[in-house]
């Protein structure tokens, strides 16, 4: 059993794009609507959400199939301008059901460097907090480039957690933590802390989800990161019924919960 940090006031909350999509990439609107459904339920406690999603070039790609002669970038932009249209459309709809508003906050790394661009984006996401609006965020694929990208959205969820100063940063992802072997080994088990100086080295494999940039060694190494500044990480299923409301409730879970420093 694991219990958050209490009273939870502000959460980051990074879905990954294998729990927002089908295989072949299709969005998973069943999944999307029961995350929205939990969430609302976090905001009528009054808990601030900020919500990181990935999902926008996956959804575009099960969209179009282009005529030829795209490079990586270029499939990239392609796919990113017509996905993030169509994932921020389903978000809209969504929350609307709750009589809640969601805003897009569109990034790149190179407004994390610059101080007044830092400023500037803080305050437009303190604003829609304070005004009772959710913050979608996501890397604007369409314009940034390879070599000046985050390495994934975990590695963005992490920073604007730090930079909102959220008392939670919850991973969802398509497995159900950090693992003490290959999540396919039925012996495997979740770890359900990890404190600092604890090694893990030897429990996580570098590679990539199929359908994102991200994989677990990605995860492990912004959770400690953030937990290091004193956020709680959380890393869990996404694919689980309930499983925010389950975490904040401190319900028992298979999860694993980075301690923070």
């Amino acid at each position: 059993m694991r219990t958050m940090k209490t009273p939870v006031k502000r959460i980051t909350i990074k879905v990954g794009s294998n729990v927002l999509t089908r295989p072949g990439g299709k969005l998973d609107v069943t999944r999307m609507s029961a995350l929205v459904d939990q969430i609302a339920v976090l905001r009528e406690r009054g808990i601030e959400v900020i919500l990181v999603s990935s999902g926008a070039v996956a959804s575009g790609r099960s969209l179009i199939t282009p005529a030829g002669g795209l490079d990586e970038v270029d499939s990239r932009q392609l796919f990113s301008a017509i996905g993030q249209a169509r994932l921020m459309g389903r978000y809209y709809d969504m929350f609307k059901d709750h009589d809640l508003l969601v805003g897009q906050v569109l990034t790149m790394k190179e407004s994390f460097s610059d101080p007044e661009h830092y400023a500037n984006q803080r305050n437009c996401m303190r604003v829609m907090l304070r005004e009772g609006v959710i913050p979608i965020v996501n890397e604007n694929d369409t314009v940034s480039l390879s070599e000046l990208m985050f390495t994934d959205n975990d590695e963005l969820s992490g920073v604007i957690a730090t930079m909102m100063e959220c008392d939670h940063l919850v991973i969802l992802s398509n497995v159900d933590g950090v693992f003490d072997g290959d999540p396919s080994d039925p012996t495997s088990q979740v770890i359900p802390f990890v404190r600092p100086g604890d090694d893990l080295d030897a429990c996580v494999r570098e590679g990539k989800s199929p359908a994102g940039r991200g994989g677990m060694s990605s995860k492990m190494r912004v959770a400690r990161s953030v937990a290091a500044k004193g956020i709680e990480v959380v890393v869990a299923c996404g694919r689980r019924e309930n499983i925010l409301i389950d975490l904040v409730d401190g319900a028992a879970v298979p999860c694993t919960t980075f301690i923070p420093a």
